[in-house]
């Protein structure tokens, strides 16, 4: 599993011309999940995302968390993280998670982050989405399971 976590101003996602998600000030999380992915490693990467502390406290460090300055989150699935460019140059997305299981896993992402956060949007699975993003530094961290788990 992997997580692109993008720190925002501001964030949306558009299917067919219509915005389906919009926050503020918080995290816009691209997900990608992999053919061997389970909710326990879901469990610890959101864990994880929870815990970042990558926002600025009075004296200019990145030492506040989404939770300590009121973040919102926009969950979006992105199967093309699983890309491999090895060979050739036409990409390979067969270590992607079969659609079923990876939008199952979307699903449970999604349910454990509305348990922590007030405020949680969310793209279309499978949809051709358009995502805007006002990223904030820029800030832009990669979760991996494989590095994590």
């Amino acid at each position: 599993m992997k997580f692109v976590i993008q720190r925002v101003t501001q964030a949306s996602v558009t299917v067919n011309q219509k915005v389906i998600g919009s926050i503020k000030q918080g995290f816009l999380v691209l997900i990608g999940i992999g053919e061997d992915d389970t909710t326990e490693i879901a469990d610890k990467l959101v864990k994880k995302l929870i815990g970042l502390r990558i926002f600025e406290d009075e004296n200019g460090k990145t030492n506040l968390s989404l939770k300590d300055i009121r973040g919102e989150l926009l969950l979006v699935s992105q199967f093309t993280l699983y890309a491999e460019c090895k060979k050739g140059n036409r990409p390979s997305f067969t270590k992607a998670g079969k659609p079923e299981l990876a939008n199952q896993l979307y699903e449970y992402i999604i349910e454990a982050c509305k348990k922590e956060f007030p405020v949680v949007q969310t793209g279309e699975f499978g949809a051709d989405m358009k995502v805007s993003l006002l990223n904030d530094g820029p800030f832009t961290i990669i979760l991996d399971s494989a590095e994590i788990c």
